[in-house]
């Protein structure tokens, strides 16, 4: 590759960069369609061996939007149930820190503490809780008192459905117009290379989320057997979070342990929410991720969230989605990046010239 044409791929790749920056609110319903549309198209494909094409991206269509429809319906009411039990024991959880567990830590720590006073935060909180069952009404009302806000939101909400039904459809035509636009002499190493970020976002996107999901399923249903009151909020916020690893473990015991804590006052329940969580951890550690994901990703757990903080940081809401595939492609494109270069000529006569090969030269 000459000069020349090294300088036009550059200017090129920094020119579509600041481009998705600058369309990145536009582009958010697209990135959803496209991931929606990249997760069903195995299966149209498995099913195109029964029916044709059409048949089998109506079926898996119908069963994506049918799952999340589900999701919608029976999930979110309950999540926001579970938001106003919360608010109502707030002034008995502060109740229990004033009485409890600050004298307690007087005691245990031999310290002076100052009284906090926080019968202004319970009262308020008395006064308002009711407010938090219609967070969901005041927001929906916020929203459309701005005309130009409800029509984009009820845009991207009629745009994605409409999206992923034709990025199904066409989902191999457009891999293969992709294909054949790779100049001939590149084809054998993008397509190398192009199979093996595949596999990596495969496994990211179907593993990753199956196990997120199976370990907010775990943490909710054992929690709730504990008697937590929280226990979806909880168990599907530790699940979610579970992309770090041990990051979801640690935050979910710490949360769930705080609360039993309030709510029991007791040490069993507290053990008992422990060993969810273990058990949790176990499952994830032995038969989750090794069957789901194997070491087909390997992102360290540092990069993972330097990637989320930056995808936030530059693009916002579509950065968020875009940080983690980015980055195993990214992961992956470094490894063949480091595959060259230690198989290239710079690195052979670096550890050619080094001083340890000089000294062996000169004792053979």
């Amino acid at each position: 590759m000459s000069d020349s044409q090294k300088w036009f791929f550059l200017i090129g790749a920094a020119g579509l960069a600041f481009l998705t920056y600058l369309l990145a609110p536009v582009l958010t319903p697209f990135l959803i369609s496209a991931a929606l549309a990249y997760l069903g198209d195995p299966l149209v494909d498995r099913l195109e061996v029964k029916f044709s094409r059409s048949v089998s991206v109506l079926i898996v269509f119908c069963g994506i939007f049918s799952a999340l429809f589900i999701v919608i319906a029976f999930v979110v009411p309950v999540l926001q149930q579970e938001i106003v039990t919360l608010v109502k024991k707030l002034p008995g959880y502060i109740d229990f820190i004033q009485s409890r567990v600050i004298p307690w830590l007087q005691s245990t720590l031999s310290i002076e503490l100052k009284a906090w006073d926080l019968s202004q935060v319970k009262a308020m909180i008395k006064q308002h809780w009711q407010d938090v069952g219609g967070v969901a009404a005041g927001i929906l009302g916020t929203v459309s008192k701005s005309g130009l806000a409800f029509l984009g939101w009820m845009a991207n909400l009629v745009l994605i459905p409409v999206l992923t039904f034709y990025l199904l459809r066409d989902w191999d035509i457009i891999v293969e117009r992709v294909h054949e636009l790779i100049p001939r002499r590149w084809e054998r190493g993008v397509v190398s290379l192009t199979k093996s970020c595949d596999e990596v976002l495969g496994a990211f996107m179907h593993g990753q989320l199956m196990v997120m999901l199976s370990l907010g399923t775990v943490y909710s249903i054992g929690l709730s057997l504990v008697g937590l009151d929280m226990a979806l909020l909880i168990g599907m916020g530790a699940g979610m979070v579970s992309f770090v690893p041990y990051l979801g473990f640690i935050l979910g015991m710490l949360v769930a342990g705080i609360a039993a804590a309030m709510q029991f006052q007791e040490l069993v329940p507290l053990l008992f929410v422990f060993a969810v969580f273990g058990v949790g951890q176990m499952l994830e550690s032995f038969l989750l991720t090794p069957y789901l994901l194997g070491d087909r990703i390997g992102l360290h757990p540092v990069a993972v969230i330097f990637a989320v903080m930056a995808g936030g940081q530059l693009f916002g809401f579509m950065g968020i989605l875009l940080a983690l595939p980015v980055a195993a492609v990214i992961m992956v494109l470094l490894r063949h990046a480091h595959e060259e270069y230690v198989s290239s000529h710079l690195y052979g006569d670096a550890a050619k010239n080094s001083p340890g090969a000089k000294d062996e030269r000169s004792g053979a």
